[in-house]
C-alpha cells in the first residue's frame, strides 16, 4: 500500500504546534524554526534552552543535549541493537495497510529517522516537547509537538510499533502511559521501552541512594540521588524502569514479553583484556562522557530544586573527577522491555 494515500496530520492534541506556524521548508515533513515557533517552544533557564510546554520535564532541548542523545543512541545500539528482533516482521509490507511507527519522546529524532529510512514504505511519527529540526528528515517521517502527559487517545489504533526511550523523567503516570500504548498499537503490534531507574549501583548491584543533605562519595551516585529527588518533586517517574516488567506482563493486551537488563559500567574501571571486558570498557568510555554532559544538562534542574550553585558545581566537579579517574566501581542499569500486542 502506498503512502501517497495518506495526508500529513495537522495538530492532534492540545499542545501540538499549529501548522500555521510553519514556514517554507525544503521537505513538507520538516519544521523550520521560525522566531515565533522558538518563542513558543523554548524558555531559557540558567543559560540553557528548555521546553516551554511541560513543567515536569526540565532537561534542556538545546544542541549540546541533542548531541548527547545522539551519542547515547550509538552506545545503546552497540549494547541492545537498534530495535527488537521482531520489528522487521511487524513492519513488513503486507499490501494491506501502511505500517506506522510512533516514537514517544524522540529527542533529536535519530532513532525514528533511522527506522523511517530503513522501512521507507512505513509512516513514522516523532513526538516530543519541541519540534525536530533536522533538515535530513525522511519524507515518510513527521514531527509533532505534544505533551504525552495529556494522553494518547488521538493515536488509538494507529500504529504497529511504539518506541519509548528514557522519558520517565517527564512522565507523571508511566503505568497509565503503558496502558494507553496498548490501545495505540494495532493487533500484533510491538511495544519497545527502555528506561533507567536514576541510581547507580556498586558491584553488588545494590542501589546507592544518598540521603538529602549528604555530600560524600561516590560523587556520581550522589549527583544522581539529588537529580532523582528533583525529578520526583516535579512529578517525574524515576522508578518506572523497576516496574516495567510487571506493568507490561500484567497487561492482558500484551504477550511474548521480553526483559533485557544491561549493567553498564559508569567508567572504564573493569580489569582484564578479554573481549567482554574490552567491550564493556569501551561502552563505559561513552557512558562516562554521556554522564558528564548529562550533569551539565541537569544543572537547571538541580538549581530549580533549590540547591545552591556552589553545591551543584562542587558536586559536579567531584563527580567528573571521579569518572575520569575510573577507579570507583559503579554500574548503571539500563532496562529494555518489549512485547507484542495480542491478535
Amino acid at each position: 500500500m502506498s503512502l501517497d494515500s495518506f495526508t500529513q496530520s495537522a495538530a492532534s492534541s492540545k499542545t501540538s504546534v499549529d501548522v500555521s506556524m510553519r514556514s517554507s521548508s525544503p521537505t513538507p515533513s520538516v519544521y523550520s524554526m521560525t522566531s515565533s515557533l522558538r518563542a513558543q517552544a523554548y524558555i531559557q533557564e540558567y543559560g540553557r534552552d528548555l521546553n516551554n510546554y511541560s513543567d515536569v520535564y526540565r532537561l534542556p532541548a538545546d544542541e549540546e543535549e541533542l548531541e548527547r542523545l545522539d551519542n547515547q543512541y550509538v552506545m545503546f545500539c552497540k549494547v541492545l541493537g537498534k530495535y527488537p528482533p521482531s520489528l522487521p516482521t511487524v513492519l513488513a509490507d503486507d499490501g494491506f495497510e501502511v505500517k506506522a511507527v510512533l516514537d514517544l519522546g524522540c529527542g533529536s529524532g535519530i532513532w525514528i529517522m533511522d527506522v523511517a529510512r530503513e522501512f521507507p514504505h512505513c509512516s513514522a511519527v516523532a513526538v516530543d516537547l519541541v519540534p525536530m529540526q533536522s533538515i535530513h528528515m525522511p519524507a515518510n517521517c513527521r514531527s509533532e509537538v505534544d505533551d504525552i502527559n495529556l494522553g494518547l487517545e488521538h493515536f488509538y489504533g494507529d500504529f504497529n510499533v511504539v518506541h519509548v526511550q528514557l522519558i520517565s523523567a517527564g512522565i507523571r503516570d508511566y503505568h497509565a502511559m503503558t496502558n494507553q500504548i496498548s490501545h495505540v498499537l494495532r493487533p500484533g503490534g510491538l511495544i519497545d521501552i527502555t528506561e533507567y531507574p536514576f541510581y547507580f549501583t556498586g558491584p553488588d548491584k545494590k542501589p546507592i541512594i544518598k540521603p538529602k543533605g549528604s555530600f560524600e562519595p561516590p560523587w556520581t551516585a550522589l549527583w544522581m540521588s539529588y537529580a532523582s529527588r528533583a525529578i520526583t518533586a516535579r512529578g517525574g517517574s524515576t522508578d518506572a524502569a523497576l516496574h516495567l516488567p510487571e506493568w507490561i506482563s500484567s497487561n492482558p493486551a500484551f504477550e511474548d514479553v521480553v526483559v533485557r537488563d544491561s549493567w553498564m559500567p559508569a567508567s572504564p574501571w573493569l580489569k582484564g583484556d578479554d573481549p567482554e571486558t574490552i567491550f564493556w570498557n569501551d561502552i563505559a568510555v561513552t557512558l562516562r562522557e554521556d554522564m558528564k554532559v548529562f550533569m551539565r544538562s541537569g544543572r537547571p534542574l538541580l538549581l530549580g530544586h533549590g540547591l545552591s550553585a556552589d553545591f551543584v558545581d562542587a558536586m559536579e566537579h567531584n563527580a567528573c573527577q571521579e569518572l575520569d579517574e575510573a577507579k570507583t566501581p559503579l554500574y548503571a542499569l539500563i532496562r529494555n522491555v518489549y512485547a507484542r500486542k495480542r491478535l
